[in-house]
């Protein structure tokens, strides 16, 4: 898993998924991550417990990288990176 303290890059899209349950959350975050070009980043607001726990793992399983992960006030940011070839 990336380094939480690596400074944030600035996204080039970003979906809230607070509320969503699992796995829906990673469903929506794959599909939003191929509608993005190779290369480009997205930022995934997750909640605490089983999202913030399964999506980031999910997501390297399937290829994407992800490049940070921090705690908010009620919310986890999660960015995660397309990878120049898909997966």
């Amino acid at each position: 898993m990336a380094n939480s303290s690596a400074p944030r890059a600035t996204p080039d899209a970003q979906i809230d998924l607070r509320g969503t349950p699992c796995p829906l959350n990673f469903v929506r975050t794959k599909l939003r991550l191929e509608q993005l070009s190779p290369g480009q980043l997205l930022e995934v607001w997750l909640d605490a417990g089983e999202p913030v726990e399964q999506v980031p793992d999910s997501l390297q399983i399937n290829g994407y990288s992800i490049e940070t992960l921090e705690a908010q006030d009620d919310f986890f940011a999660l960015q995660v990176r397309r990878p120049v070839e898909s997966p």
